[in-house]
């Protein structure tokens, strides 16, 4: 009787181990799927929705002024990751000497990823 005992203590003993393994490795977020900050991208276009390559896209960050510069793709294509969400920011484009309209992206828009076009009139 005392051996089952025993071993009945063991298996409930490693269950709760178990158990608590697993609440421990589900609570702790996977850093690869966690993204820090805002994704900012988008496309950078000519006024018939062709695609600018090599177009630069700068960001501006309106609290220090910073400047972050991307070069589009092939197909007109930017990406700026990491961006903090308590800042506000500018975004245009410039093909050339052409230049796209100013947009912003505000820190009191909530969405994690914002998808943003900037059409440049190259004409």
């Amino acid at each position: 009787m005392n051996h089952t005992r025993s071993v009945m203590k063991a298996v409930v003993f490693s269950c709760i181990a178990l158990i608590a393994l697993c609440a421990v490795c589900s609570a702790a977020p996977d850093k690869k799927e966690k993204q820090v900050g805002r994704l900012l991208f988008g496309k950078v276009l000519d006024q018939q929705d062709n695609p600018l390559p090599d177009a630069v896209v700068y960001v501006t960050n309106t609290r220090n002024r910073t400047v972050k510069t991307y070069i589009a793709g092939t197909d007109g294509t930017y990406r700026f990751p990491a961006l903090s969400e308590a800042i506000d920011y500018e975004v245009y484009a410039q093909f050339k000497t052409h230049k796209s309209d100013t947009k912003s992206v505000s820190q009191f828009d909530n969405r994690p990823q914002v998808y943003l076009v900037l059409k440049v009139d190259t004409r």
